[in-house]
C-alpha cells in the first residue's frame, strides 16, 4: 500500500506477529492445528524472505493458554503445523516467542509491552533498533516502537481497523498483506 521506497534495514531480520499476519485470526482464538489456516500469500512471503537471507522470528501473544482455552501441548502442535507449512514452501522460522499469559497477569511480555522483543534482543545479542516488526494491531506497532524497531502494519487480520484508529499511522509503513511487505523489504536490501 505504501508507495514510498523503504530504507535498507540494519539487519536481515524480520519479526512477525502470527495471528492476522501469517494465519487467519479468530475472535474465538486458534485453539488447535485444525483451526490454523495460513493467509493467502503469507507462506510464499516467508519463503521469499528466507531465500533473500532474512532470519524470521515470530513474536505472538497467545493468551488462550492463560485463559485455559488450550494448553502448551496444543500450542506446540499449532506451531509445528505452521513451521511445516512454511517449510513446504521453502521458508524457515528461526524462532517463535510467545506470551502465554492472561491479560490480567500483568506480565512484561504481553504486547504492547516490549518483553518478547527484548527477549529476542537478549537471545540474539543484538538491538532491534530499525529492525522491521510486522503486525496487524496497535499492540504490535507499540511494542516495536518501545524498542526502537521499525513498525510495519499489514491490512490483514485487524489491520484495517488499526489503520483507521492508530494515532501515529503517518509514521508507519502500511501494506496490503505480508506478501507486499516482504516484496518491499527484499527490494530495499537489493539497492
Amino acid at each position: 500500500m505504501t508507495g514510498a521506497k523503504l530504507p535498507k534495514p540494519p539487519l536481515k531480520l524480520v519479526v512477525l506477529d502470527r495471528d492476522g499476519v501469517i494465519n487467519a485470526d479468530s475472535p474465538d482464538y486458534i485453539k488447535s492445528p485444525d483451526e490454523w489456516r495460513p493467509l493467502a500469500g503469507s507462506l510464499g512471503a516467508i519463503a521469499q524472505l528466507t531465500q533473500a537471507g532474512f532470519d524470521i522470528v515470530v513474536a505472538s501473544n497467545q493468551s488462550g493458554v492463560g485463559r485455559g482455552l488450550f494448553d502448551q501441548k496444543q500450542l506446540d502442535a499449532i506451531q509445528d503445523k505452521m513451521r511445516t507449512a512454511i517449510g513446504s514452501r521453502g521458508g524457515h522460522l528461526d524462532a517463535i516467542y510467545v506470551c502465554p499469559h492472561h491479560p490480567d497477569d500483568k506480565c512484561d511480555c504481553r504486547k504492547p509491552k516490549p518483553g518478547l522483543l527484548r527477549q529476542i534482543e537478549t537471545d540474539r545479542g543484538i538491538s532491534l533498533h530499525g529492525v522491521p516488526v510486522i503486525g496487524d494491531s496497535a499492540r504490535d506497532l507499540d511494542a516495536a516502537r518501545a524498542v526502537g524497531a521499525w513498525p510495519m502494519l499489514v491490512l490483514t487480520g485487524n489491520g484495517e481497523a488499526t489503520a483507521r484508529s492508530y494515532p501515529e499511522l503517518a509514521t508507519v509503513d502500511v501494506f496490503d498483506d505480508l506478501a507486499a511487505a516482504a516484496a518491499a523489504l527484499i527490494e530495499a536490501i537489493r539497492e
